[in-house]
């Protein structure tokens, strides 16, 4: 009888078929983070363009609709970035003009204020006439007795002098727009002339405007006359002292840069 051939057990080896679909899934997550870095890469190039077209639209004023594209190319944005620098630079040439010529006015202003003051103090007439210079308007307040007759409009002739040599000052700044005004106290006139403070008040500003405009050298387009009546009190109507003050005609020369931002000093004191 045939001797059988006894065989020995075979070791069990572990299964390692597992091991390519394990360097294959490696090989794709290597190849997904190297797209993820170079799509993060260049999301983050776009996002600066993104964030730049913001800051050009917000400086410029101009919206983020008026861009011709979402994420503008980077001619567009080289544009976007000249223009706005362009702007600040137009900007800053604006304040820069418009603040000398703020100066140039106080400087005009405080000069024919000067003039005026010693005109006042030359001819003895601080009890009749007034200056004063603010963010506004410079203001020559002159009362009713030194121009006008009791309830009446017509300037006096010993009067004309002095509308002339205030109209001979404002020839020197004859930019500026000026406003004549005329003002009465609260008593009711009561004469057949005028109708209401508001007539006599109204021919009163309109009377000395008129001498004013006989120097040729002033532009009556610059000129405006109106009557505010007895409705713009600068003192109480209840005492003669404060009716006196309130009887007048205001002569505003007007400010020109009276809203920029850089507030300019102003002299106020009369004299």
């Amino acid at each position: 009888m045939a001797k059988k051939t006894r065989h020995e057990p075979h070791e069990e080896h572990a299964d390692e078929s597992w091991l390519l679909p394990y360097a294959d899934l490696l090989t794709l997550l290597l190849a997904l983070f190297i797209v993820l870095y170079s799509m993060s890469a260049t999301d983050a190039k776009k996002f600066e363009e993104m964030s730049q077209a913001f800051n050009n639209a917000l400086s410029t004023g101009n919206g983020v609709l008026n861009f011709r594209s979402n994420l503008p190319m980077d001619k567009n944005m080289d544009q976007g970035k000249k223009d706005s620098q362009e702007s600040i630079v137009t900007n800053n040439n604006d304040k820069k003009q418009k603040a000398q010529l703020a100066k140039q006015e106080q400087e005009d202003l405080e000069k024919l204020k000067q003039q005026l003051d010693q005109y006042i103090k030359t001819n003895g007439l601080t009890n009749q006439l007034d200056t004063k210079l603010n963010q506004s308007q410079l203001t020559i307040t002159i009362s009713d007795n030194a121009l006008f007759a009791s309830g009446s409009a017509q300037v006096k002739p010993e009067s004309r002098q002095l509308a002339l040599a205030i109209s001979s000052m404002l020839q020197q700044f004859p930019t500026y727009d000026v406003v004549v005004s005329g003002h009465t106290d609260n008593m009711p006139i009561s004469n057949s002339e005028y109708a209401s403070n508001w007539d006599l008040s109204s021919n009163r500003a309109l009377n000395f405007l008129k001498i004013l405009l006989t120097n040729k050298q002033l532009d009556p387009a610059k000129f405006t006359s109106t009557a505010f009546g007895e409705f713009r009190p600068v003192a109480s109507n209840d005492t003669a002292a404060g009716r006196a003050k309130n009887r007048r005609v205001e002569v505003s020369i007007i400010r020109k840069y009276q809203n920029i931002s850089e507030q300019i000093p102003v002299t106020t004191n009369k004299k």
